[in-house]
């Protein structure tokens, strides 16, 4: 991405203090989604970066990953796959307890979602200590697909999120602080 629009999107995420938890700064995206020209710069990134890797499922994570997860999907013609919290998906799901950062907390995916046959990309928009993409790594892991790519708009290197995932996961972050 050219630094011109990497700055004008870092720009635009607004930071929080204290939030969901005091001592956390929390650096809130959904202004970044609301800017029209933003938001297309970010999912025009994303397709860049992912179009020729033979991707057909974009796992979303939930609530923000959806965002973007299923945007992506539709550009590159691949199909979307949601992770939910439990309880939300209405067909037969495998779940995943994990610890997060403010304590811990399950999420699931219908068991049919990924097939051998899949190259998938997990996406959400940011990467903390990694907890919940961990997991659900760890679920489309479970399901034997071809490859695996793990995305994130925005990464907080000061947290180590990456060590979260085996080594030889390809990581990649849009943005980091």
């Amino acid at each position: 991405m050219e630094k011109e629009n990497l700055e004008k999107i870092k720009s635009l995420i607004r930071e929080i203090p204290d939030f969901p938890a005091k001592g956390v700064l929390f650096r809130d995206l959904t202004t970044v989604f609301k800017d029209g020209a933003a938001f297309r710069m970010v999912c025009d990134e994303l397709k860049n970066e992912y179009a020729h890797l033979g991707i057909t499922k974009v796992v979303g994570i939930e609530a923000r990953g959806f965002i973007c997860g299923s945007v992506l999907a539709h550009e590159i013609g691949a199909g979307f796959v949601p992770v939910r919290k439990p309880g939300k998906l209405p067909a037969d799901t495998v779940q995943k307890s994990y610890e997060k950062e403010y304590g811990f907390d399950v999420i699931e995916i219908h068991r049919d979602a990924i097939g051998e046959n899949d190259v998938v990309l997990l996406h959400d928009d940011l990467l903390a200590t990694g907890g919940t993409m961990a997991a659900a790594y760890e679920l489309v892991k479970s399901m034997n697909p071809k490859k695996i790519y793990v995305n994130f708009i925005v990464e907080l290197s000061d947290l180590n999120g990456r060590k979260a995932f085996p080594d030889g996961v390809d990581v990649r972050s849009m943005i980091v602080y």
